[in-house]
């Protein structure tokens, strides 16, 4: 609450405006000095919004011209501010306004905020780029607009006041510095916390509002009375002010007017006949864009699923493949090519670019350089890689969790780094890209490269491998995806505890992913994310074993054969292995486990595909194979969504029922029951 002192103040300020003074000399500049006054003792008493008007105030005054209006305003501003409400009460603070403009809201100034991070990191390291410093202002211009029409006070107080700062600093006024940067990307989170709370109190969801940050906004309000960048002070400002001239000199400027003002002017040339084309005909496609509810998109989705299905059944059935009508056939293939079409539009709208979360990375590796004081540099390539829009959702926390560890973990300190003749400043590359009908991205750092010889001293400590044991670089890289295994000598705040690379490869194995090391000590590590385009789709091979068909995903297929007595080995009387190109590969009887009765219990009776499951081989034993088919996935519900070894199910061309194989699950358990 503002002190009794101030309100003195601003009450004495404004009597003197009503009755004047007894030497009127100075002009309006004189006022000025009171207001900075005022300001100073509002910021010591964090009585912000009595600090804010005044600090917009002499803002103003910088740009326009001193007036007695503008000084009565200035002065009803500050009589107005001491007498402002607290912060709303949580049921104050949502009014009642349209659901769904609020969510568009919410939704829009989410992207405002990604964008003005993005430029804020660009204005870091450029302090002089216009381009990004506009669209810095723009972004907070446009929130402050959109929450005043929604009466979201206090998200507009905010952005009101950032963006006062940067429209000094965009009439070079002012330079942004590394303090500026700071205060902007915490009121960007500051903001972030906001539509977080009112997207709860739409959902319905307990939520409490943020609580006014009164050091950010003293901060903000600091920022904008910093001394402008070569700008007069208030003293060359009242100078500047006293003397212009008496409103009885200035006709006296004017008497004699130059003999060539007097001259006539040139005639105007005559407009050109020719229209001006409206702008939808300048020969410019374009570009139109409408945002849709992604519940309503995952429906398309659905439904085109449906309609692939559908069309299989169709394109399957015997009876209508008996008739000999040739026009028939035609539009089923004309179907089958329109259902096709419509599938791959479906699936492209659920499709989002990879750009938005690499940018969001870029902050998080700001501010962990900072706080490990260590100088690292992120590039990004494949910005424009698309993925599924589920997909990219939920690898935001694994990709986190992976640029913390190469900070804390991967990337040397400064000294360190030039000792090893090596640049201070660490560079970290996310990449994505297309490979072989996947989207692999890369995470790769030139720091110290993981440890071998760390790595299996701490695994032979937890007893996770055998001191004798010999393990390709591969499978001793893969021990630190196991629970609770960290090389880490000491615990931080953000790793060491051993918690994480464990649930960041089951994460991306939910994803139907893969995750590959590659390390070089001293020289850096690269960990690739092996991930589907889409978790709609699945391009399987459809096998049988007895009278049931199953689904294996066709990206772990290797290859297809089958054994010869020769090919078959058992070891230890128990293990069952198939040579294959010189190396003997654990085999999996399929109805063995699933407790299906099989054609024939003879290997050489059926067939063994080879599947790869993170760089580990093994056979499954099926009895025959009906072909690679594109099938949509469907869950299993609650009742089998837990069955070991089920991915999921998918109707099948001939409208039966064919499960998915989990191959990760089924060679785990595979291991579990073999002797040691």
């Amino acid at each position: 609450m503002p002190s009794r002192e101030l309100r003195r103040e601003i009450e004495d300020l404004a009597l003197r405006l009503v009755v004047g003074e007894p030497e009127d000399t100075g002009g309006a500049a004189r006022w000025l000095p009171a207001f900075e006054q005022i300001r100073e003792r509002a910021q010591r008493e964090q009585a912000i919004d009595v600090s804010i008007a005044a600090g917009s105030f002499l803002d103003n005054m910088r740009r326009s011209a001193l007036s007695e209006s503008a000084l009565q305003d200035g002065i009803a501003a500050l009589q107005k501010a001491l007498d402002a409400p607290a912060v709303a009460a949580a049921a104050d603070i949502l009014p009642a306004q349209d659901p769904e403009l609020m969510s568009d809201f919410i939704v829009e100034s989410r992207e405002h905020l990604a964008n003005v991070e993005t430029q804020v990191l660009t204005l870091e390291r450029e302090p002089t780029n216009s381009e990004s410093l506009n669209a810095v202002f723009r972004g907070f211009h446009t929130i402050k607009g959109l929450a005043g029409f929604l009466e979201l006070w206090e998200i507009q107080k905010l952005a009101h006041e950032v963006e006062t700062v940067l429209d000094r600093a965009r009439n070079s006024q002012w330079t942004i510095t590394g303090n500026a940067i700071d205060v902007i990307l915490e009121s960007a989170d500051y903001l972030r916390r906001w539509l977080a709370h009112l997207e709860s109190v739409l959902q319905h969801r307990a939520s409490d509002p943020p609580q006014r940050d009164e050091a950010l906004l003293s901060r903000i309000v600091l920022l904008s009375s910093e001394p402008d960048a070569g700008a007069p002070g208030l003293d060359a400002l009242a100078m500047a002010v006293t003397s212009i001239p008496a409103p009885g000199e200035v006709p006296s400027l004017i008497a004699e007017p130059p003999a060539a003002a007097l001259q006539p002017a040139p005639p105007v040339p005559a407009e050109s006949s020719a229209p001006t084309p409206p702008p939808n005909q300048t020969g410019r496609r374009e570009t139109m864009a409408v945002k849709v509810d992604t519940a309503k998109l995952d429906y398309l989705v659905d439904m085109a699923g449906e309609m692939v299905i559908a069309e299989s059944l169709v394109r399957h059935d015997q009876e209508l493949s008996a008739i000999k009508n040739p026009l028939l056939h035609r539009k089923i293939a004309h179907m089958t090519r329109i259902t096709a079409e419509l599938q791959k539009t479906a699936m492209a709208m659920r499709l989002v670019p990879m750009g938005p979360l690499f940018r969001r990375m870029a902050r998080l590796v700001r501010d962990l350089s900072r706080q490990f004081g260590k100088q690292v540099e992120m590039e990004t390539q494949g910005d424009d890689i698309e993925l599924d829009r589920t997909i990219v959702e939920e690898l935001s926390d694994p990709l986190m969790h992976m640029v913390r560890n190469a900070l804390d973990h991967g990337v040397e300190f400064p000294s360190e780094r030039e000792k090893t003749g090596k640049p201070a400043t660490a560079r970290l590359l996310l990449k994505a890209q297309h490979q072989a009908g996947q989207v692999v991205i890369e995470i790769t750092d030139d720091g110290r490269g993981l440890d071998r010889s760390k790595i299996l001293d701490r695994a032979v400590q937890k007893g996770l491998v055998r001191a004798s044991d010999t393990l390709t670089d591969n499978e001793v890289f893969n021990l630190i995806f196991e629970p609770g295994f960290t090389t880490a000598a000491q615990v931080t705040n953000v790793s060491g505890r051993g918690v994480g690379m464990d649930v960041v490869r089951r994460h991306i194995e939910k994803l139907r992913g893969r995750i590959e090391i590659r390390s070089s000590l001293g020289r850096g590590a690269t960990f690739l994310l092996k991930l589907p385009l889409t978790l709609a789709i699945i391009d399987g091979l459809v096998v049988t074993v007895g009278g049931e068909r199953y689904i294996v995903p066709l990206f772990a297929v290797r290859e297809m054969f089958r054994p010869t007595a020769e090919t078959i080995w058992t070891v230890q009387q128990r293990a069952e292995m198939a040579l294959v190109r010189g190396t003997l590969l654990p085999v999996v009887r399929l109805y063995r486990a699933f407790g299906v009765t099989p054609r024939s219990e003879d290997p050489c009776q059926g067939v063994l595909v080879v599947a790869d499951v993170e760089g580990q081989q093994f056979c499954i034993l099926v009895d025959d194979l009906i072909g690679k088919q594109e099938v949509v996935i469907k869950t299993l519900g609650d009742t089998f969504k837990n069955v070991s070894g089920i991915a999921g199910g998918a109707i099948l061309g001939d409208g039966r029922v064919g499960l998915i194989l989990d191959l990760d699950r089924i060679f785990k358990d595979k291991n579990s029951e073999s002797p040691r």
